[in-house]
């Protein structure tokens, strides 16, 4: 990735690209996104404002990590559509970019539609997550993170992460959305492939598209009670490939945010001295570390994206048409302008506060039913974790934790945990 934008060391960038604002763009790479991301954000809210302009992957972006300018883009889809066909990028990007699969292509999807078509697409998808019972959901989950837990309690030591928290949402959805259990695992490693962004990201965007063609295929001959099914059910008739999109959209918005906010909670719990009192029975403070995740240490870090439908303002930069604008749902979180007393403050700041970015807002943000999905996911997997370990501890020091390699999605790549060895419940829970 290229990481100077100075004259002499690359060659001019397009007219129009954000790089024409005047000022040095700030490369989305490097340890610091992944060790102190907040102290990062109020660096370039003092050097840039609350635009900023970014490289990402050596191609030019803003970055909104203003609270006030975010509300204002995520609020107006027509100034600022989740249209990727507007980019003036597009003749700069080689075929080989490992970042493509999250910036996406103009597809008929319910992520990349917009108008009148992304509402038809709203409007197939979202009764079919509404169908999800959050009642069953909740028995299924606590059975899947009991077959998980067994798989590691009677040894007295796991990695939480790529034995549980990884694991344990694209179970979930492999039973709610339709496709089979043993496909579970191999769909975790391609959406953890794409959230990276490496060089095997195409490669995994294309494995990720043939697991949906197979359980689209399958559920025209085999329907069920899955989200699948509802979808294909719909009285508006959509193409495969339409299907086919909008399941991918759902699986990997539903997976890694979810393991992600499971395992920064659990993070959270093991290292914050205010959870350690009630780690034990621990039910009553899992909503509170949960919500304060979501303000201080979100899973969705910078979420692609949105581009300009014409030339305009946004504070106090000149936007160029076809310019994209990065989300940056964490920095904007913590912008002072909302944040009077400062992070964590003991002020109960957090305490019934959801007006965080952390689903984004507006037109795009998260449907209300996918976050309800989510959250009884993730807090049946950390109330099923405590109760089965009630002396659960870090079996690393805290500041030894290592975070997932991506600008995107804030995780931890490993989570090593110690416990006193219990049996299996022998599926009696």
């Amino acid at each position: 990735m290229t990481t100077s934008s100075s004259p002499s060391a690359q060659s001019a960038p397009p007219v129009g690209c954000p790089a024409h604002a005047g000022a040095d763009a700030v490369p989305l790479s490097g340890p610091r996104f992944h060790t102190d991301p907040l102290h990062l954000y109020r660096e370039m809210r003092r050097d840039h404002g609350p635009v900023v302009p970014v490289e990402l992957g050596g191609l030019p972006a803003w970055l909104v990590i203003g609270y006030r300018e975010l509300h204002q883009v995520t609020s107006d889809p027509v100034l600022f559509p989740r249209d990727v066909g507007l980019w003036n990028q597009w003749p700069n990007i080689p075929p080989d970019w490992p970042l493509l699969p999250m910036i996406g292509q103009r597809q008929p999807s319910i992520y990349y539609t917009v108008g009148a078509e992304h509402r038809r697409h709203v409007d197939m998808v979202g009764p079919a997550l509404e169908g999800v019972d959050l009642f069953e959901l909740r028995r299924l989950t606590e059975q899947l993170a009991d077959r998980l837990i067994d798989g590691f309690c009677g040894r007295g030591s796991a990695e939480l992460v790529s034995e549980y928290s990884v694991l344990l949402p694209v179970l979930v959805l492999a039973r709610i959305i339709g496709f089979p259990d043993e496909e579970g695992p191999e769909i975790a490693r391609v959406l953890n492939a794409l959230a990276d962004g490496g060089a095997d990201a195409q490669q995994a965007y294309v494995q990720f598209g043939q697991h949906m063609q197979r359980l689209v295929e399958s559920k025209r001959i085999r329907p069920g009670a899955d989200v699948a099914s509802r979808m294909i059910a719909h009285p508006e008739r959509f193409t495969d490939q339409e299907y086919i999109l909008d399941l991918m959209a759902v699986t990997a918005a539903g997976h890694l945010p979810t393991a992600d906010w499971l395992g920064n909670s659990v993070r959270l719990m093991l290292t914050d001295d205010r959870f350690a009192a009630s780690l034990g029975g621990g039910r009553h403070s899992v909503a509170q570390a949960m919500n304060e995740v979501l303000w201080e240490d979100t899973p969705t870090q910078i979420l692609s994206g949105r581009w300009a439908a014409r030339d305009t303002q946004l504070g106090g930069r000149s936007v160029r048409s076809g310019d994209m604008l990065l989300l940056g749902l964490a920095a904007a979180n913590a912008d002072p302008a909302i944040r009077q007393h400062g992070p964590r403050a003991n002020d109960g700041l957090h305490e019934g506060n959801s007006a965080h970015f952390s689903f984004s807002y507006g037109e795009y943000r998260c449907p209300f039913p996918a976050q309800e999905i989510a959250e009884v996911i993730a807090r049946t997997g950390i109330e099923v974790l405590l109760d089965r370990l009630s002396d659960l501890d870090l079996s690393v020091p805290a500041q030894t934790l290592v975070r997932r390699p991506s600008a995107f999605l804030r995780g931890m790549s490993a989570l090593p945990i110690r416990f006193t060895p219990v049996p299996t419940t022998g599926g009696l829970r």
